[in-house]
């Protein structure tokens, strides 16, 4: 996104673009028609523009779309029949690699469609999808397949938002508007780490060859998967204190026991992130801070959040499905409190983050990182290269959900309660004993 303000206080004009697409040069039709964005003489977009101010501005990215371009040709990657049969996908053997493109030149992914079919259901956490760019030694974009386009745990569900969406049936079309840039190649596979094959592969992966090549300033888009699971770690020790239940919380003053989203050497913005987050606990999950470290700098940071729904644009310990193009709860959980699965979604697509030499953002798991939280996060930004090599993805056993919580396991923690208790009429809601409460 750009937004752009001449210094002429008789001459203002916002241009809204649909993506960022890096560095642009922009001129202005000063009549008033059009605001236009080129870069090496590519069109990137357009919106339109008056004299006198914001109020009578025209605010579109459909504005551009008359403008012909020039210098490109729109081209696809497919997994069309070749024979020009109707058998329109590729089988991946179970330990097998496919390339969905590999390609050379200079370009940009602008589209790219995926659905499969496969005997393993959780082929979404068991098949990898990795792009490279420019030849790199190390992949750019490292993430389970469903996390990716942003289904988690390799459930499928339907879900929508502006740079990626599942699309019926059933969540089983995936797509990514996210524009993947790229100066003299690009490579884009799915690895299949399931024991099954995928039987059948179906895919558009669409681009443009940019004839005069990329701007100097075009970042390239990075994408990573993570997970983590620790133990409370909060300055009381070993005891999962949320909301003062056990007592007075503690306080959290650095970042370092902090899930960690975006870790980044280079110069680049930061522009969104898929979250999901399974909690054993039916205490509210989401009240640890969002926490964004630029250029190396220390604890607090230039960004601090108040509350994880507060980073996802919500209130108040949310538990309903909301779609947003920018923001939104995909899926949330039908248990007990929010005990179980949510997914939440943020995208910068308006506020993108920026640093120069490096991010580290993180957020915390539960407040002062209280909590025991099953956290997967799939981060999305753009950035110079050479990027920091991402740590080896946790192998498929450890990539497997964790398994639901059962009445039968909620009532094992009442009858360990009821022997704390002293057994008898315990109804569930008596107080802890003084001497286990945190002072």
């Amino acid at each position: 996104m750009g937004i752009l303000y001449t210094d002429d206080p008789d001459f203002v004009f916002h241009l809204s673009l649909a993506l960022a697409r890096g560095h642009q040069t922009l001129w202005c039709d000063s009549g008033g028609a059009q605001v236009c964005c080129r870069s090496h003489g590519n069109w990137i977009g357009s919106a339109g523009c008056h004299n006198g101010g914001m109020n009578n501005q025209t605010y579109s990215p459909l504005a551009g779309l008359p403008l012909l371009r020039r210098g490109m040709r729109t081209r696809r990657a497919s997994s069309y029949d070749r024979t020009g049969g109707n058998n329109d996908f590729v089988r991946v053997e179970s330990r097998a690699t496919h390339a969905l493109a590999d390609l050379s030149g200079a370009g940009v992914i602008r589209h790219i469609w995926i659905t499969l079919a496969c005997d393993d259901p959780m082929i979404r956490r068991n098949a990898v999808l990795r792009c490279w760019w420019d030849g790199e030694e190390h992949p750019s974009v490292e993430a389970p397949l469903g996390d990716f386009f942003g289904q988690g745990w390799g459930e499928k569900y339907l879900w929508a938002s502006l740079p990626l969406a599942a699309a019926p049936l059933g969540g089983n079309a995936l797509n990514c508007w996210f524009a993947m840039p790229f100066g003299s190649g690009a490579r884009v596979e799915i690895e299949n780490q399931s024991d099954s094959p995928i039987t059948n592969l179906y895919y558009y992966v669409d681009y443009e060859e940019h004839q005069n090549g990329l701007d100097a300033d075009t970042g390239r888009f990075h994408a990573w998967w993570n997970r983590a699971m620790p133990g409370p770690q909060a300055a009381q020790g070993d005891r999962e204190n949320e909301w003062e239940t056990l007592g007075v919380q503690p306080k959290n003053p650095a970042d370092t026991h902090n899930h960690v989203l975006v870790h980044a050497k280079g110069r680049g913005h930061y522009v969104g992130v898929n979250y999901f987050v399974d909690s054993p606990t039916p205490l509210w999950y989401g009240e640890g801070d969002d926490m964004f470290l630029i250029d190396g700098e220390p604890w607090p940071g230039s960004l601090h959040g108040t509350g994880t729904e507060d980073y996802f644009c919500s209130s108040w310990c949310p538990k309903e499905i909301y779609a947003h193009p920018y923001f939104g709860y995909a899926r949330v959980n039908n248990e007990t409190g929010f005990l179980g699965r949510t997914h939440c979604y943020r995208f910068h697509l308006e506020d993108p983050i920026v640093f120069d030499t490096s991010l580290r953002a993180s957020i915390e798991h539960g407040h002062a990182n209280s909590l025991t939280l099953d956290l997967c996060t799939v981060a999305y930004w753009y950035q110079t290269e050479p990027h920091l090599p991402f740590a080896p993805i946790l192998p498929r056993e450890q990539r497997q959900p964790m398994p639901p919580i059962l009445p039968t396991d909620i009532h094992r923690w009442r009858d360990a309660f009821r022997r704390e208790q002293g057994g008898g009429p315990v109804w569930g809601n008596e107080p802890l004993p003084d001497s286990t409460r945190l002072k």
